[in-house]
């Protein structure tokens, strides 16, 4: 039997939580839904030091161990702003829970905690991009109440598009 689940707001100071968090992105971005590329050593020595220097971002990790030795997940959420509401929002950047413990409602959990802490901060809505190859996690954010941006029906759903910058 395993340990119960523990979600928790992640402390950036806290070294056992800063360890976690590189290494849950670490393995998220090794991950087909993630690139299947690991994370540079720049963005590994630099990830946690940089959350933490942004007043708008904020981490959510899972244990599945009560003294925090055994990470399981993992939400980064960067604060924006909605100039329709004139109002924060929060963008979901990252969701990954390891590949052992899916399907245990873990990323329902960290997302949980991660609206509680939006709707803390005032936010009028969470935002998030998935793929759309990524079946189960449509399943899940469908569960939590997420939805496809439509602004009019006629105009169809918003897309998410990018442009590298470097």
């Amino acid at each position: 039997m395993r340990d119960p689940i523990r979600v928790v707001l992640a402390d950036y100071a806290n070294p056992v939580h800063a360890a976690a968090l590189v290494m849950l992105l670490d393995a998220y971005a090794r991950d087909p839904m993630g690139g299947g590329e690991p994370l540079c050593d720049y963005a590994k020595a630099r990830l946690v030091p940089s959350l933490a220097a942004r007043a708008q971002a904020y981490s959510v990790l899972a244990f599945a161990s009560v003294d925090d030795s055994v990470p399981v997940g993992v939400v980064n959420c960067i604060e924006g702003f909605s100039t329709f509401k004139c109002l924060p929002l929060v963008n979901v950047h990252d969701v990954a829970v390891l590949a052992g413990y899916r399907g245990l409602r873990i990323g329902e959990q960290m997302l949980a905690l991660a609206e509680r802490i939006a709707r803390e901060r005032g936010a009028c809505k969470l935002t998030l991009e998935v793929l759309s190859g990524n079946a189960g996690a449509q399943k899940l954010y469908r569960r939590v109440g997420f939805a496809y941006c439509e602004l009019d029906p006629a105009m169809g759903q918003a897309g998410f598009m990018q442009k590298w910058l470097e």
